[in-house]
């Protein structure tokens, strides 16, 4: 299962309507946190997500919308006795604020945290899944976004493993080894598949327009990222480290994404659709405007054309 749970979609304030941020991305047996806000314990209990569940804990950055709910959520791990470790990651120049967050209150830690702090821009953590890579945003404290990515695959052709008379086992060993000696003939795996392409999510939080924003949403198969302002409010977005509607969508539609979820939004909006209506002038795909507790699948992987 591949899909994102939106816990939380409201910029520095709360609505009635929108709770601080917080969104859960299932990607096989990764189950990553990322910016819990305030609430966010509280919005897990209607998604079907436990504490159990969780894997991994993303903070992008330590302003308090994006990071409230720590307490609780690392004070749950415990609660709960979750059996594994859970790795999280943080900018470590947030690592006092961390470490507050983590001992806000008197609680018994039984829970494992990985506590690895992201120090370097680039910086990537191999997962069974794949790789996770930070990327630097600019905002005014530390910032990072972060990209889930597939390795490529390969997807075998039929016809063509027909034409040299290879099947049964003999598909497995050539796919394992590269190469296989048919009747006099080396067959390489290159002539009978095609590469299937690895998916991407990118999670982008905070940021005004950077080199880190597109290299985070590059090819993204999801991309979510926020649009705290509409274009009406460009030059206020650019003074405090925030996007637009619209700049948000041209990002989208320069790196390729295929769906894009916008969210993050201010209270001072009252309508979504403005937002929708804004990033569809700049931005043909998939598009959502996030919602509390919607679920977003990652699209199905592209499918690759024979050579």
């Amino acid at each position: 299962m591949r899909e994102l749970v939106v816990l939380g979609t409201a910029s520095q304030a709360p609505t009635r309507q929108r709770n601080h941020n917080g969104y859960l991305l299932r990607w096989d047996d990764e189950v990553i946190l990322f910016d819990p806000g305030e609430g966010s314990q509280r919005q897990m209990l209607h998604t079907g997500v436990t504490a159990t569940d969780l894997t991994r804990i993303c903070v992008t950055h330590f302003h308090g919308d994006h990071c409230l709910g720590l307490p609780g959520m690392i004070q749950r791990l415990s609660l709960d006795r979750v059996p594994h470790p859970v790795a999280v990651h943080f900018p470590a120049g947030g690592a006092e604020y961390f470490a507050r967050l983590r001992h806000a209150s008197s609680f018994y830690e039984t829970a494992e945290l990985a506590v690895e702090p992201i120090d370097a821009d680039g910086q990537r953590i191999t997962l069974g899944v794949g790789t996770l890579e930070a990327r630097r945003l600019r905002h005014p404290i530390e910032t990072y976004g972060y990209r889930l990515v597939e390795p490529d695959g390969c997807r075998m052709l039929p016809e063509r493993l027909a034409a040299y008379g290879i099947a049964g086992p003999d598909v497995g060993r050539l796919l394992r080894d590269g190469h296989l000696d048919r009747d006099g003939r080396r067959v390489t795996r290159d002539e009978v598949s095609v590469t299937r392409p690895g998916q991407r999510f990118a999670f982008v939080m905070d940021t005004g327009l950077c080199d880190g924003v597109f290299a985070l949403a590059e090819h993204a198969d999801l991309l979510v990222i926020e649009s705290t302002f509409l274009e009406s409010e460009a030059a206020l977005a650019a003074e405090v480290g925030h996007l637009t509607a619209g700049q948000a969508a041209r990002v989208a539609a320069e790196s390729g994404v295929r769906t894009l979820v916008l969210t993050h939004f201010s209270q001072r909006y009252a309508d979504p659709r403005r937002f929708h209506d804004e990033a569809r002038e700049h931005f043909a795909g998939d598009l959502v405007i996030a919602e509390d507790l919607l679920t977003v699948p990652v699209p199905p992987r592209r499918v690759p054309s024979p050579g």
